[in-house]
C-alpha cells in the first residue's frame, strides 16, 4: 500500500508520524517547502516527494492544506487523478469544506473521506471524526482506519454533524489549554512554583478527561463528587458560575461552529 501525504503542517505532519508507526505501507510525503517534507520524512522513514507523483501513485492520498488553498491544488491535480484507472482514496482534513465541494474540486466522484482530526493525535490521543461518499467501499475504510490506529479514536458521523463536531473536539484543545494556563495562573498566584502549577493542571485535565470516559458518569456527577458542602471547591465553583465560564466556552463552540461554515463557502 502506497500511502500519501500532501502538506506537512501540524495537522499533515502528526497524521504522518501515526501512519509510520502502523507499518502497513510505504509512505510519500510533499510540502509546499520541500524542505520540511524532507526533514519529516528522514525522521518517520518516508520518502520526500512532489504533490504530482503522490497524486499519480498513491492508494490513500491525504491532503493537509488549508481550506482556501484546497481548489488550487485540487485544480492542479485533477488531470493526474483522471489519468489513472486504479482504485484510490481522497482523504481531506480541510476544515468546512464537504464531500460534495470536495468531488467538484477534484473534477469527479472519486472515493472520498473527510477527516475531522484534532492535534492530540500527536501524542496518539486524537479525536477523528470521519464520513465518506458512496464511492468508499468499505475494505477503503478497514484500511484508513489501520492507517490511522495509532492517532487516536475514530468515529464515522454524519456529515452535517462534522463542522460542529469540529468545533468541540477540532478546536476544543486551544480552549482547554487556555482553561489550563489558567488553572496553573491561579496556583502560582497561591504560591505554586510555575513548573509545577502547569504539572499539576495539565494532569488534572489528564486525569479527568480519563476519569469521564471510564466511568461512563456525566460530569455534572463528578463535579458533584469533589463539591463538599461549605467546602474550597464549591466555592471555586460559584467562583466560575460568577464569571460565566459555561456561558463562555458555549459562546466559544458556538463562534467555532460558525467560522467551519463560512470557510466552506469561502472554499
Amino acid at each position: 500500500m502506497k500511502i500519501g501525504f500532501i502538506g506537512c503542517g501540524n495537522m499533515g505532519s502528526a497524521l504522518a508520524i501515526a501512519a509510520a508507526k502502523a507499518e502497513i505501507g510505504t509512505l510519500y510525503l510533499s510540502n509546499r517547502t520541500p524542505a520540511k517534507a524532507e526533514v519529516l520524512a528522514e525522521q518517520i522513514g518516508a520518502t520526500s516527494t512532489t504533490n504530482k507523483e503522490i497524486a499519480a501513485t498513491c492508494d490513500f492520498i491525504f491532503l493537509g492544506v488549508k481550506p482556501h488553498l484546497l481548489r488550487d491544488l485540487l485544480s492542479a491535480l485533477a488531470p493526474t487523478f483522471s489519468a489513472r484507472t486504479d482504485h484510490f482514496v481522497l482523504i481531506s482534513m480541510a476544515a468546512g469544506v464537504t464531500v460534495s465541494s470536495l468531488e467538484e474540486m477534484a473534477g469527479k466522484c472519486y472515493p472520498i473521506i473527510r477527516i475531522m482530526p484534532n492535534t492530540p493525535t500527536e501524542v496518539g490521543e486524537g479525536m477523528i471524526q470521519y464520513c465518506t461518499n458512496d464511492a468508499v467501499t468499505p475494505e477503503d475504510v478497514e484500511s484508513f482506519l489501520h492507517i490511522l490506529a495509532h492517532a487516536g479514536k475514530p468515529d464515522r458521523l454524519d456529515e452535517h454533524l462534522i463542522d460542529a463536531a469540529s468545533a468541540v473536539s477540532g478546536c476544543g484543545p486551544a480552549f482547554v489549554c487556555l482553561f489550563a494556563e489558567a488553572l496553573a495562573d491561579g496556583g502560582v498566584k497561591c504560591g505554586l512554583p510555575r513548573e509545577k502549577a502547569l504539572e499539576y493542571a495539565a494532569q488534572t485535565l489528564l486525569g479527568t478527561g480519563k476519569l469521564l470516559l471510564e466511568s461512563g458518569k456525566h460530569p455534572g456527577q463528578l463535579k458533584d463528587a469533589v463539591c463538599s458542602p461549605g467546602g474550597s471547591t464549591i466555592r471555586g465553583v460559584a467562583a466560575l458560575e460568577e464569571h460565566s465560564l459555561r456561558g463562555a466556552v458555549i459562546a466559544a463552540v458556538e463562534a467555532a461552529y460558525r467560522r467551519n461554515q463560512e470557510m466552506g463557502k469561502d472554499s
